[in-house]
């Protein structure tokens, strides 16, 4: 099993939104190394949805990867706020998954608390220019992570 992070704007996809539809495609992802990581994703994996673009910032909760990397046709509609004019069926290099919605954290562990663990040095998230919305995490970062989102909810 893999562990991973991904981000999403709370207004657009939220860990709420993600709960009421029960299962859902994470698509839209346009960025070349947030994509190589989808395509090493599996059914199982489990990842930590990230709120961004929002305050404050952080993780909201847990779901799971229930399917294998397929191509993103979302980059073929022209409606589609994720349209890729330079895609095509012939060459599609953007990857999607399908997630299903796992646990909601009872309140954000913020990125301002993320910053203060120890033992997440070299957690991607923290480190300088940091943009991308999909991020591998280890166990031992998962454990941290998990961990504090839950004691935090506890008042621990």
């Amino acid at each position: 099993m893999h562990y991973w992070l991904m981000k999403s704007e709370p207004d657009v996809f939220s860990i709420g939104d993600l709960k009421a539809a029960k299962r859902a495609p994470w698509d839209g992802v346009r960025n070349y190394q947030a994509r190589n990581n989808i395509e090493q994703m599996h059914a199982g994996d489990l990842f930590l949805f990230y709120h961004s673009s929002c305050k404050p910032p952080g993780l909201a909760g847990v779901g799971e990867i229930v399917s294998e990397p397929y191509p993103d046709r979302a980059a073929l509609d022209p409606s589609s706020p994720y349209h890729d004019p330079k895609a095509t069926a012939e060459k599609l290099p953007w990857k999607a998954v399908d997630v299903c919605f796992r646990e909601a954290f009872d309140q954000l562990l913020s990125l301002e608390t993320i910053r203060t663990l120890p033992g997440l040095e070299g957690l991607a998230l923290l480190k300088k220019a940091s943009r991308l919305s999909v991020m591998p995490v280890t166990a031992e970062q998962w454990e941290i992570l998990v961990g504090a989102a839950r004691s935090a909810a506890l008042g621990a």
